[in-house]
């Protein structure tokens, strides 16, 4: 062959390796757009629309001015934001020492201690107004505070929830970060605070907008605690599409307010992409586990971060948990005892349960286990694409679109995903099923809520990783997926595995959605733990606060098993869960 046949044919290949790799990123693209298009857009697209329409059917903007020049609504949207401004600073306050004492540092009970900040996260919401209202009510523990249906209460309550989403996030990157830079920051004289500030702060502030964006949007969506310790005078937008929906039958009203809800979590995502893409840079990780060091109580940074979580962990986790395990073991005739464990095999006082909880117990382990599968697929796509930074302009626009498209389920009321389910899936795509009567509805809707959870785990880990490293292997000539394989895999691994416990998590917990698709034959535990707070009876009451106490129990030692785990067997193959 000659010297133009030969070009001719290196062309060509060339020409069909970035035709393929152009197909591989579409697919990866493609794939999370289609579940997102499927199981969020096209369902809360059919509710909001109703806001659109006339009972003629035609377009009717009425609805709009009429709730738009309601003072109530601008109350509203001032209390929502004002709650999730306070809950995310005070969380990011509170978190990043305990990210610190609990990644970079070593101390007898860190597994322990790890597993217990996650497990409020899962708690029903419900149930966390209910045991912060027992402590804060007129005699109970901190009844001399006052903060019994305060503003105050309600953001105690969101940081409560949403502690673990910090520590976990910006913990995991910095376990992961080299300690060399600012080590030498430390020999060339600056002091751990100004070499913290300087250099450790900066390379986490990708992480830390991170955490603050999707602890936002969970206090600003928050539901169950602002609703029983809020009352009427600190509601929020989602409890008022609550109210509209199931009580009133407004769902005009309320899609007028998911619209504007929909339009306040937009603008918070877009200044949160920008404030994180203007410190994103590649960072130096460390390609193996970090080795922590032990906790040195005699020096200044350890002592102050260790006081700040122990604090924390102590009064602001423990105390309410305390408060639900002691409740939990009183009876309706007000001895001690385990009645209300034993209750938990029965159906409740008057048959209040269709099953029992041990039952639900099982169809939130095997529904939850589905929906982080389906979570950690579709989240792991959606940031393996936007980490990418092209050199193309529309290219990165687009990358940054995609970004903010798939955090927009957090922001929506789960009142209006669960309604719009109900409203489009009977023949989705005009197929011969009703996946209103299915049993992946449920695992899918929670799916739907965890995959920017799972983005907001992995990304920061991804765009951290140089990309120059990616460039030297591919001149080496490893093939696209071996470049994944072996650059991207390693160092993403552990987050990864964050980002299923997680989700495993979020599925767990999940309530607004699934309260709205679950079968009483198949209700899950917080929709059965509702219910029995929902019934009359101190016997009712009694089994809910055990089921939560069981609920809270099984969470962490899920997630301490997986801290143990992912150290002992994967790290050793090279990986890390």
């Amino acid at each position: 062959m000659d010297a133009d046949g030969r070009r001719l044919t290196t062309g060509a290949r060339r020409g069909a390796g970035t035709l393929g790799r152009g197909a591989a990123w579409a697919l990866a693209a493609g794939v999370p757009l289609l579940f997102l298009g499927v199981f969020f857009a096209w369902p809360v697209l059919a509710l909001v629309g109703r806001g659109f329409l006339g009972e003629s059917g035609g377009v009717d903007l009425s609805a709009f001015r009429d709730v738009l020049a309601a003072p109530r609504t601008w109350r509203l949207v001032g209390l929502t934001l004002g709650q999730a401004a306070a809950g995310s600073a005070l969380s990011v306050l509170l978190g990043l020492p305990a990210a610190y004492v609990l990644y970079r540092c070593r101390f007898p009970g860190r597994t322990l201690v790890r597993g217990l900040v996650t497990v409020p996260f899962v708690l029903p919401s419900v149930v966390v107004g209910v045991a912060f209202s027992s402590l804060l009510q007129p005699g109970g523990p901190l009844g001399w505070a006052h903060l019994e249906e305060t503003f105050a209460a309600v953001v105690l309550a969101l940081v409560f929830f949403n502690y673990a989403v910090v520590v976990r996030t910006v913990g995991g990157l910095w376990e992961r970060l080299d300690p060399r830079a600012e080590q030498a920051a430390r020999a060339l004289g600056a002091s751990p605070w100004r070499a913290f500030r300087t250099v450790t702060l900066p390379a986490l502030a990708p992480a830390v907008a991170s955490a603050a964006a999707v602890v936002f949007l969970f206090c600003a969506t928050a539901f169950g605690v602002v609703l029983v310790l809020g009352g009427v005078r600190y509601g929020t937008v989602e409890t008022e599409i609550w109210t509209r929906t199931t009580q009133f039958l407004d769902l005009r009203t309320a899609s007028v307010l998911s619209v504007l809800q929909l339009v306040v979590v937009a603008a918070a995502l877009a200044v949160s992409s920008r404030a994180r893409a203007r410190r994103e840079h590649a960072l130096q990780l460390l390609p193996e586990r970090s080795t922590a060091r032990a906790l040195d109580l005699r020096r200044g940074p350890d002592a102050a971060a260790a006081a700040v979580t122990a604090l924390t962990v102590v009064g602001l986790v423990l105390l309410p948990i305390a408060g639900l395990v002691l409740r939990s073991f009183r009876a309706a005739d007000g001895t001690w005892g385990l009645d209300n464990y034993v209750a938990l095999g029965t159906t409740g006082g008057r048959n209040a349960l269709v099953v029992t909880v041990w039952e639900a117990l099982g169809t939130s382990l095997r529904t939850a286990l589905l929906a982080a599968a389906i979570a950690v697929v579709v989240g792991g796509l959606v940031a393996l694409v936007v980490s990418r930074r092209p050199r193309a302009r529309a290219a990165r626009r687009t990358v940054s679109v995609l970004d903010a498209v798939f955090m927009l389920p957090l922001g929506v009321s789960a009142v209006t995903v669960g309604f719009g389910f109900l409203v489009t899936l009977d023949r989705p795509l005009g197929l011969d099923v009703d996946l209103r009567t299915s049993g992946l509805l449920v695992p899918v809707a929670q799916a739907v809520v965890a995959v920017p959870l799972v983005v907001r785990t992995v990304l920061p880990v991804l765009r951290a990783i140089d990309p120059r490293l990616r460039e030297a292997a591919a001149v080496l000539g490893a093939a696209p997926g071996r470049v994944l394989r072996d650059v991207d895999l390693p160092v993403v691994l552990r987050s990864l595995g964050l980002a299923v416990g997680f989700a495993f998590a979020v599925s767990l917990g999940e309530f607004g959605a699934t309260s709205f698709l679950a079968r009483p034959d198949a209700a899950t535990l917080p929709v059965v733990i509702f219910r029995l707070i929902g019934r009359p009876g101190a016997e009712n009451y009694g089994m809910a606060l055990a089921a939560s106490v069981v609920l809270a129990v099984l969470t962490a030692a899920v997630m301490m098993l997986a801290e143990r785990l992912r150290g002992d067997r994967l790290g050793a193959a090279g990986g890390e869960f």
